[in-house]
């Protein structure tokens, strides 16, 4: 009997074993083999690694349909719905694409759309995912760990800052969305609160010199913030958290079609935090307090033609207030308390839109205006910024050439309750530009471009630039930029130290523009490995010297920031290395550093500049704990000494500044569909400005000097009660107030 059971269940597993399927075929990168790409279905927790050759193969697939995942480290993955059954064997090849993270399309160094690897600019690409690995309310956080770039705190009330790159200050960068200016001047300290986590696709940087395309502003870099397009927008997404100090952010994004011609995004900002802290016991607040709130909007219209137009627009209103613990809104811009606070309100309003011409043309614009409304104590600070900017350009590949011309026209308003501001300052710039990216080999092309303003004030300016570019290999490039810049000043718009009232302000001379010269040298090199993992390594070197410099003067008198055109130079070099690796165990690091000398020369003395560091490191380390669906991400940064802006020789604060670090922990678990939760801690050595310090601000118990003696040439008089001679002063601020705090929030994607 047993014989019977045993040529039954024979006979049953031999008709069960062939009735299974298998699915093979070969997996390319760029049409060649690729080894380790990753095949699995993972309804049934079976797959391969492709071989050597790129081939693979899965036996054994139960009839059904399934999902097919093929994924490489640093690769685009590909999902296919399968069906096999009966018997069937089923050939699939797979050809993968560079992830946009790593062989990224970036737009910010020709205006135009190409590989990153093909730039003939260095320029470095942040993801939207970035941002998820330390949640911030806004870009000007969210940029802490990007290699180079560094947020500034220039006033230890108000909090207001700017964005520093390779060690050049705030005024030096220009700020742009989908490629139009949008902040500079007096937006370059409030412009990059507000703008909506949610509806940013990446963020392109540039470093060095960019002014033969963008003109003004851009002498020492750009950052270019890339929004999502309608089209390809996830329908609804949220991003909500708080922290333990009460701060609140809320992201909602939405997309929408709008009948046949037009897909709309909209994207809301909400900042709420209204709790005054004094840790450190100043009786001043260690964190501003800010209600803010701004609403995006972009229309991507489908085109018969096929191409593209779109237009899009933001407003933004802003109120924030620091100052003495007791203060309210009824001692606004009197001598009773002490505060400064500063209601913004300003709209943009931005497009782009392409000719369905034989002639390749394209037209863009922006227009914003800001309007600020704000007091430092009891000095009041109005002032209205308009700027409209409109280009016409011309992109196509003529055999080798790729040929750009452009003109361009731009109008600034601008005016103030300042002494300065005589009149209202209103000029029209305009301008044109051609650019030539010529192929001279398959592996080499060399960039020619020369750019001519002309400035009502000013008169004619020409910026050229060259740019040679090499590519050894697919995966390994050298890059060689020599350029120009050029910056029109408004200086009471980019320096807050100006506006508190703590010092007077003092202007030498007539401002000329600034110019910079600039070299950069730039190595790239990505390393596919065997088992999947992906490396990446790269190396930048470079030198900028300014002329007409405009650097405040805080040492000649500690009450006055003198204010000239420098008579000698300026001079910013370095050296930053970056380093990426994605393996295939789910641990993922990022990490840079970058050491630089920022200095300038005057009758035939050197001096660092005030608030640039010798050298800065940051880190972004990931990890995929398997098995589970849980991620950890630590992030932090670390600073190196500065030179600080101390009041005289009695100022026990100190001259510079100790190297500091601000570091992050973050959870998140994804196991719920479109939702995804997180939760930290950041600032985890609770680092603040006042660690070895006596005290941030200067004077802080008489912030309106009702009791500082002066002598005749207004030099504070050391007395018993002001035994350091100082007067009030908020200035000295190089990093945060805020301590350790903890955070929770939500993500939701519903695509």
């Amino acid at each position: 009997m047993i014989y019977k059971y045993l040529l039954l269940f024979t006979i049953l597993f031999t008709i069960q074993s062939t009735a299974q399927n298998k699915i093979q075929g070969q997996v390319n990168l760029e049409n060649l083999p690729l080894q380790g790409a990753s095949i699995q279905i993972e309804s049934l927790k079976i797959g391969e690694n492709s071989g050597k050759n790129g081939n693979y193969i899965i036996k054994n697939i139960p009839d059904g349909t399934y999902k097919l995942k093929i994924s490489f480290v640093g690769l685009k993955t590909i999902i296919q719905t399968v069906q096999v059954k009966n018997n069937q064997s089923l050939n699939l090849n797979f050809n993968l694409d560079f992830e946009d993270t790593l062989d990224e399309v970036v737009v910010s160094a020709n205006m135009r759309a190409v590989s990153r690897i093909d730039s003939p600019m260095p320029v470095d690409v942040i993801s939207k995912q970035f941002f998820f690995k330390n949640p911030t309310a806004n870009i000007f956080e969210g940029l802490q760990t990007v290699n180079g770039v560094k947020p500034q705190i220039n006033c230890s009330v108000c909090n207001t800052g700017d964005i520093h790159i390779n060690g050049l200050e705030g005024p030096y960068t220009m700020v742009l969305i989908d490629g139009m200016p949008i902040v500079s001047g007096l937006s370059t300290v409030y412009g990059l609160s507000g703008i909506p986590n949610s509806l940013i696709e990446r963020v392109e940087i540039v470093k060095g010199p960019a002014s033969s395309l963008y003109g003004s502003e851009a002498i020492g870099g750009l950052i270019n913030v890339i929004t999502k397009d309608a089209y390809k927008a996830s329908r609804f997404t949220a991003d909500i958290f708080s922290t333990s100090w009460a701060e609140t952010n809320i992201d909602l994004g939405y997309s929408t079609k709008v009948g046949e011609k037009a897909n709309v995004l909209t994207g809301v900002n909400a900042f709420y935090y209204d709790t005054p802290i004094d840790n450190n016991g100043d009786n001043f607040t260690d964190l501003t307090l800010q209600k803010r709130a701004s609403i995006f909007q972009k229309w991507n219209f489908n085109r018969k033609s096929g191409k593209a137009f779109a237009v899009a627009g933001r407003y933004f209103y802003e109120d924030r207030w620091g100052g003495e613990m007791q203060w309210n809104k009824k001692y606004r811009g009197g001598e009773e308390v002490y505060g400064e606070s500063i209601y913004t309100s300003r709209y943009e309003l931005l497009g782009n839109y392409e000719f369905n011409t034989a002639l390749p043309l394209r037209a863009t614009f922006s227009y914003t205006n800001h309007d600020q409304n704000s007091v430092y104590g009891s000095t009041q600070f109005l002032a209205k910024q308009r700027i409209g900017f409109g280009q016409l350009l011309h992109t196509k590949i003529y055999g080798r050439h790729d040929l750009l011309v452009g003109a361009a026209l731009r109008y600034n308003y601008y005016d103030d309750n300042t002494p300065a501001t005589h009149q209202v300052n209103e000029h029209v710039m305009p301008s044109i530009f051609v650019q030539d990216d010529y192929k001279l080999t398959d592996k080499q092309n060399i960039l020619l471009g020369v750019r001519y303003d002309y400035n009502s004030v000013h008169g004619s300016i020409v910026t050229p630039r060259i740019a040679y570019r090499y590519k050894f290999t697919d995966f390994d490039v050298f890059r060689i930029n020599a350029g120009t810049g050029f910056r029109v000043v408004n200086l009471f718009t980019e320096d807050h130290a100006a506006l508190t009232g703590a010092r007077d302000v003092i202007i030498v001379d007539e401002l000329k523009p600034e110019r910079s010269y600039n070299i950069n040298l730039n190595y790239l090199k990505k390393i596919y490995g065997d088992t999947g993992n992906y490396y990446s390594f790269e190396a930048s070197a470079w030198y900028t010297y300014f002329t007409n410099s405009i650097i405040p003067d805080y040492d000649t008198n500690p009450n006055q920031i003198i204010y000239a055109n420098l008579n000698g130079n300026a001079i910013s070099k370095g050296i930053s290395l970056n380093g990426d690796a994605n393996l295939t165990n789910g641990l993922k690091i990022m990490a840079g550093v970058t050491f630089m000398d920022v200095n300038k020369t005057e009758d035939r003395i050197t001096t660092r500049q005030m608030l640039t560091e010798r050298f800065t490191g940051t880190w972004t380390i990931g990890y995929d704990i398997p098995n589970t669906k849980f991620t950890i991400d630590y992030t932090g940064n670390i600073y190196g000494g500065m030179r600080l802006p101390t009041l005289g020789p009695l100022d026990p604060r100190r001259e510079y500044s100790k190297p500091f670090s601000i570091q992050n922990i973050q959870v998140t678990y994804k196991g719920m569909e479109n939702f995804e939760f997180y939760g930290g801690v950041k600032n985890l050595l609770n680092w603040t400005v006042n660690k070895g310090n006596p005290f941030i601000i200067a004077n802080a118990n008489d912030p309106f000097d009702k009791n500082v003696t002066f002598d005749p040439n207004g030099n504070v008089i050391p007395t018993p009660n002001n035994p350091y001679g100082l007067s009030f002063d908020p200035s000295y601020s190089f990093g945060p107030n805020q301590g350790i705090r903890g955070f929770v929030g939500v993500r939701y994607n519903f695509r």
